[in-house]
């Protein structure tokens, strides 16, 4: 099958397209996924429907696991409609949400995320998140000064935690000003990851919910940063996304 590699500021996912990448399943996507026996990836984009500037995609975590969203995962889908349309505005759908894109300068693109919930605060084991949802779930701790050694505590303790059946994403939260977070992130599914752009969103949502800050907010996060607006219970995500590699494959 032919493929192509893209980034979000280090998330990383590979882009097939039906019906030409053949059957996917959970065991051939960890493959593909692994940097041992693969390609190596954080997840797969599977196109499973175009019609010019439209695309249908499937996400795939590098567990095998589906998602019903990724900001980071979609922008990587539109700019990739893009390339193959020469077309500046895209919309991607993924598990029936419809989301609409413009490509912007250079290597970025702006996506209108759309609806998102926010919950109020809740401990879990003691700890106090506050839970929202992009379409995938997401549960927001706020701490002083989160560490790694905090992510890979908390990560997968509140992932697979019994109050979240289905799993969560799960951000860690440092609020720097009235614009600006900085966020780690532990990805259901994936893990330790550089940066998530529905979990941009969800911090931002939350912040802006609690009144930690006010939109729009700058997410700063180890691979970079996105920008996120606000606005009448509808979010928006802008930032980059670039084809680092392509080729065939017969994994």
């Amino acid at each position: 099958m032919e493929f192509s590699k893209w980034h979000a500021l280090g998330n990383s996912y590979l882009v097939v397209e039906q019906p030409d990448a053949g059957p996917l399943s959970s065991a051939r996507v960890q493959r593909l996924c692994s940097v041992e026996t693969g390609i190596g990836s954080d997840g797969v984009l599977e196109m499973t429907g175009r019609d010019g500037p439209h695309a249908i995609v499937t996400i795939w975590n590098p567990d095998g696991s589906t998602a019903e969203m990724s900001g980071n995962g979609v922008r990587i889908a539109a700019r990739w409609v893009a390339a193959e349309t020469e077309a500046t505005e895209v919309t991607i759908e993924t598990a029936g949400r419809r989301i609409s894109a413009r490509m912007l300068d250079g290597l970025a693109a702006a996506t209108d995320v759309g609806e998102f919930t926010v919950g109020e605060p809740e401990i879990v084991d003691g700890i106090e998140l506050t839970t929202a949802s992009v379409g995938n779930p997401h549960a927001v701790i706020r701490l002083d000064n989160p560490t790694r050694d905090d992510l890979l505590r908390l990560g997968p303790l509140i992932e697979n935690h019994a109050r979240f059946p289905n799993r969560t994403n799960v951000q860690l939260v440092r609020v720097d000003g009235r614009h600006d977070l900085t966020v780690l992130v532990w990805e259901r599914g994936a893990g330790e990851t550089r940066a998530s752009g529905s979990s941009s969103v969800a911090v931002a949502a939350v912040a802006v919910e609690r009144k930690w800050c006010d939109s729009p907010v700058t997410v700063h996060l180890p691979g970079g940063d996105l920008q996120v607006r606000i606005a009448d219970g509808l979010a928006s995500l802008t930032g980059p996304a670039e084809r680092i590699a392509w080729g065939s494959t017969s994994l």
